[in-house]
């Protein structure tokens, strides 16, 4: 019987075998590497339809130069809404008082409208038994050109 060791064919058997495992153990790795590219790729593309990746960072980057055109548009738009903001009258003031102290109860009141830089208007109304009386007086700057009484400049204040 001969030892399998003396032909020389058995040897190369050997060797090609052990090199047919080595490619097997290669061949595998290099397909759990594509494996997880594929992967990659497919969460990259996503359902674009596209296999060109140019084609995509190119869209990309055209829908990122529209959202900063339009977030630059939002912000301009803020700062408008901001400035206007400080300019609306809409802080208001309300005192109740008895115009004629022997007379009736707390029914005549003043009410003051303003904005950030007390400017708008404050509103009296004198209420008496037969009648009331109703007055509107412009503010600026928390001042007015017709003489303001102590309830109306207290409404003034109490607008905040």
């Amino acid at each position: 019987m001969e030892d399998w060791t003396s032909n020389p064919m058995n040897a190369v058997t050997v060797g090609l075998a052990l090199f047919v495992i080595i490619l097997f153990i290669w061949i595998s790795i290099i397909g759990g590497r594509l494996k997880k590219l594929r992967k990659q790729y497919t969460a990259v593309m996503g359902n674009t339809g596209v296999t060109n990746i140019e084609t995509v960072i190119i869209e990309l980057k055209e829908s990122l130069t529209e959202l900063q055109q339009e977030n630059k548009q939002l912000k301009s738009q803020l700062t408008e809404v901001q400035e206007t903001v400080h300019l609306q009258k809409g802080k208001i003031g309300v005192i109740r008082y008895n115009a004629f102290a022997e007379q009736g109860s707390d029914l005549s009141f003043s009410i003051a409208i303003i904005n950030d830089a007390k400017d708008g208007a404050v509103f009296s109304s004198l209420h008496s038994r037969e009648t009331s009386y109703v007055y509107a007086k412009p503010v600026e700057k928390g001042e007015s050109v017709y003489p303001l009484t102590p309830e109306e400049r207290k409404a003034i204040l109490e607008a905040k």
